[in-house]
C-alpha cells in the first residue's frame, strides 16, 4: 500500500472516529442534563425492590411482580454505589448504556470491520436514548442487553474453547434473570453455536456436548436464584408471579391482534430515527447481495429474528420493548454502511466519503427528536415524554408522606406508582405495588383484589393514596371492580381526606398538601391524586 493510499485510509477512519465521538458526546450530554429526571413507574418498581434488598428484604416478600429479580439486584448494586436517588439510578443507566455501545461496536467490528463497528455504535447511541423507546429511563431491557451482548461477543471469539462456551452461556443466563423474554436470546446463542460448530466440521457428539454445556450454563443463574429465593422463604410467591400469573399475562392479547398492535406501535417507535431504520433495511439486502457481508449474515439475521421474538412476547409491543431489537438493527446499519463504503471505494477512492456524509445526515435527523430535551428541565422533560402520568407529582407526594410518617409506618397506594414508596423510604402496606394485574381479564384478578384488600386492612397504613389517573390502572370494560367499592367503604370509615394533587394541564399542577380548603371548592381535572390519613 502506497503512502498516499495509506494516508487517505487513515484520514477516512479519523473522520468516522470523529463522527462517533461527536454522537456519543451529544447523547451523553443529554443524559447528564437529565440525570435528575423523575423516575417513571417501572423504574419506581425496580428502585423500591432494590431498596428493599439493600434492607435485607428479598424480592417478592413485600413487592410483587412477574419479572425475574435480576434487575432488582442490578438496581440495588447501582444504588449501593451511587445512592438511592433518581440521579444515582440514571448514572447507573448511563454506564450500562455506554457499555452496550462499546460491545455493539466490538461485535460489528469483529463481524465486518471498523466502519461497520463505528456506524453500529453511533446508531445504537442515538436510538437507545430516543424518547420513542423511552430510552432515558432505566428499563429492564437495557439490563437484558448488557449480558446478552457480552455473551454474543464471546461466541465470536476466533477460538471458542469449552470454557468460553460456558462463559457465554453464563452471560446469556444473566440476561434471562433480568426479564423472561431473554429466553429467546439464549435460543439465539444455542442456534449460532450449533451453526459455528457445524461450519467447523466438529463431530455430532462434540457439537451436542458443547451445546449442552452452553444451555446448562445459561440455566445456572436462574437455578441459583431460585435456590436463594427458596432459602429466603419466597419461592412460592416467585413461582406464582413469574410463572403462573406471567402465563396468564402473556395470554391476555390474542395472537390474531398481534400484527395490528405491532404496526400501530412501530411507526411511533421509529419516529425521527427513520433514516437509521431505513439503512437497516438496506443492510438486510446487503447481507444477501454483498459477498463480503455473507460471513456475518447468519449471525446478524438470526440475531434479528430472535430479537423480534423477544419483542413479540405477549404481543404488547410497548415502546421500551423495542430496545430488544436495537442492537440487531444497528448491526444491520453497520452492514449497509460498510457495504456502501466498499462499493464506493471500488468506483473511486474519493467516493468513500459519500457513505460517511450520508450517515452524518441520517444521524442528524435521528438526533432531532432528542435535541429539544436540552432546553427542558427534568420535570418538564418527563411531562413532555410521558404526558399526564404523575411522575413529577410523585416526588412531592412522597416528600409529604415522609414528613408526616415515622419510618415504621406503612402507606398504601391504590394505583401503579411504586416510585412513591421509593422516594418516601416507606414500606407498602401491600405487596401489590401495581394495580394493572387487578384490572386485566385474567383468572387471578378477583383473587388478587381480595388479597390486596386483606393486606391493607391487616397492615393498618397511616396513609392511603388513590391515583385517579387512567394509565395508573388501565381499566378494561370487563375489569372486576370489587376493589373500588371496597376502597369507598374503607376510606370513608377509617380515613379522612388530607391532601389533593390536581394535574390541571401539561404546564400546571395544583398541590394541596395539606388540604386546607373545602375540597368541594376545587374543580377536579381528569387526572388527580387523593391522599387520605388514618383518623386514629
Amino acid at each position: 500500500m502506497t503512502a498516499s493510499i495509506r494516508n487517505f485510509e487513515q484520514g477516512l477512519q479519523l473522520c468516522w472516529w470523529i463522527l462517533l465521538a461527536v454522537v456519543i458526546a451529544v447523547v451523553v450530554f443529554i443524559r447528564i442534563h437529565l440525570l435528575a429526571i423523575p423516575l417513571e413507574r417501572d423504574e419506581g418498581e425496580y428502585a423500591y425492590a432494590g431498596q428493599l434488598m439493600l434492607q435485607g428484604i428479598p424480592p417478592y416478600q413485600l413487592a410483587y411482580n412477574m419479572k425475574f429479580p435480576g434487575v432488582y439486584a442490578a438496581y440495588a448494586l447501582i444504588m449501593w454505589i451511587f445512592g438511592q436517588t433518581s440521579i444515582g439510578i440514571h448514572i447507573g443507566l448511563l454506564i450500562v448504556n455506554v457499555a452496550n455501545i462499546v460491545i455493539v461496536f466490538l461485535i460489528a467490528r469483529r463481524l465486518i470491520g471498523l466502519i461497520a463497528g463505528i456506524a453500529a455504535a453511533a446508531s445504537y447511541t442515538i436510538l437507545s436514548a430516543s424518547p420513542s423507546v423511552l430510552g432515558l429511563a432505566a428499563h429492564a431491557t437495557h439490563f437484558v442487553m448488557l449480558p446478552t451482548l457480552l455473551g454474543a461477543l464471546v461466541l465470536l471469539k476466533p477460538v471458542l474453547t469449552k470454557k468460553m462456551v460456558f462463559v457465554s452461556g453464563i452471560f446469556f443466563g444473566a440476561g434471562l434473570l433480568m426479564k423472561q423474554p431473554a429466553i429467546f436470546f439464549i435460543c439465539f446463542g444455542a442456534t449460532y453455536l450449533l451453526f459455528r460448530d457445524w461450519r467447523a466440521r466438529l463431530t455430532f457428539r462434540q457439537t451436542l456436548l458443547r451445546n449442552a454445556l452452553f444451555i446448562t450454563a445459561s440455566v445456572l443463574p436462574l437455578a441459583g436464584t431460585a435456590f436463594w429465593l427458596w432459602r429466603a422463604g419466597v419461592l412460592a410467591k416467585f413461582w406464582f408471579w413469574t410463572v403462573l400469573y406471567a402465563r396468564e399475562y402473556a395470554g391476555v392479547i390474542p395472537i390474531s391482534q398481534g400484527s395490528r398492535l405491532f404496526f400501530e406501535q412501530v411507526w411511533t417507535v421509529i419516529g425521527f430515527g427513520w433514516p437509521l431504520w431505513a439503512l437497516a433495511a438496506l443492510g438486510v439486502a446487503a447481507s444477501f447481495l454483498d459477498k463480503a457481508m455473507r460471513n456475518a449474515a447468519f449471525f446478524i439475521l438470526t440475531f434479528i429474528a430472535f430479537s423480534g421474538l423477544a419483542l413479540s412476547s405477549g404481543f404488547l409491543f410497548r415502546n421500551h420493548y423495542f430496545i430488544f431489537v436495537l442492537p440487531a438493527i444497528c448491526l444491520l446499519v453497520g452492514v449497509a454502511t460498510a457495504s456502501a463504503s466498499n462499493f464506493c471505494s471500488r468506483l473511486a477512492r474519493p467516493l468513500s466519503f459519500l457513505p460517511l456524509a450520508i450517515f452524518v445526515v441520517c444521524s442528524r435527523v435521528a438526533l432531532s427528536g432528542q435535541l429539544p430535551l436540552l432546553s427542558q428541565r427534568p420535570s418538564d422533560a418527563v411531562r413532555m415524554i410521558y404526558g399526564a402520568n404523575p411522575f413529577s407529582e410523585a416526588v412531592r407526594v412522597a416528600e409529604y408522606l415522609q414528613g408526616h410518617t415515622n419510618p415504621t409506618d406503612t402507606i398504601a397506594i391504590l394505583g401503579s406508582e411504586p416510585e412513591i414508596y421509593f422516594y418516601a423510604h416507606r414500606h407498602s402496606a401491600t405487596g401489590y405495588i401495581y394495580t394493572y394485574a387487578l384490572m386485566e381479564p385474567q383468572r387471578y384478578a378477583v383473587q388478587m383484589q381480595r388479597e390486596m384488600m386483606r393486606e391493607i386492612e391487616a397492615a393498618r397504613p397511616k396513609y392511603l393514596v388513590f391515583v385517579a389517573v387512567t394509565t395508573s390502572w388501565l381499566k378494561h370494560s370487563n375489569s372486576a371492580t370489587e376493589i373500588f367499592d371496597w376502597f369507598d367503604r374503607y376510606s370513608a370509615a377509617d380515613f379522612r381526606l388530607d391532601g389533593l394533587v390536581n394535574i390541571v394541564s401539561q404546564e400546571r399542577t395544583d398541590y394541596y398538601l395539606p388540604l386546607l380548603v373545602d375540597p368541594r371548592s376545587i374543580r377536579l381535572s381528569e387526572y388527580y391524586l387523593l391522599i387520605y390519613k388514618r383518623k386514629t
